[in-house]
C-alpha cells in the first residue's frame, strides 16, 4: 500500500490495517526507525505508580516464579491485578 507524507509531518494508515489491528482513535505507539524504515508498535502506557505497585505484587508473590504468561494481560489476571484505566 502507498500512503504520503501530509503536513506537518503526518500519515493515514489505511482502513484495511486499523480495522485488522484493532487500532483506536488516541491509542499510542513507540516510533522506531531500523535501516532507513519506519516501525509503529502499539502500546500501553500506565502511571508510574500503578506500575510500582504491580511490580511489587509480583516480587511478593512466590507461588509460580517460572511461569510463562500468553499476555500481560493474563499475567495481571494471575496475580489478581486490576490494571484500571491505562490513560496518562
Amino acid at each position: 500500500m502507498l500512503i504520503e507524507m501530509r503536513g506537518r509531518s503526518q500519515i493515514t494508515l489505511p482502513f484495511e490495517i486499523v480495522k485488522k489491528l484493532g487500532i483506536s482513535e488516541g491509542d499510542k505507539f513507540e516510533v522506531m526507525e531500523r535501516d532507513g524504515g519506519v516501525f509503529l508498535c502499539p502500546v500501553v502506557v500506565y502511571p508510574k505508580a500503578k506500575m510500582v505497585e504491580i511490580a511489587k505484587v509480583i516480587k511478593d508473590n512466590k507461588k509460580n516464579p517460572s511461569a510463562v504468561y500468553e499476555s500481560v494481560e493474563d499475567m495481571f489476571k494471575a496475580f489478581d491485578i486490576d490494571i484500571g484505566e491505562s490513560d496518562v
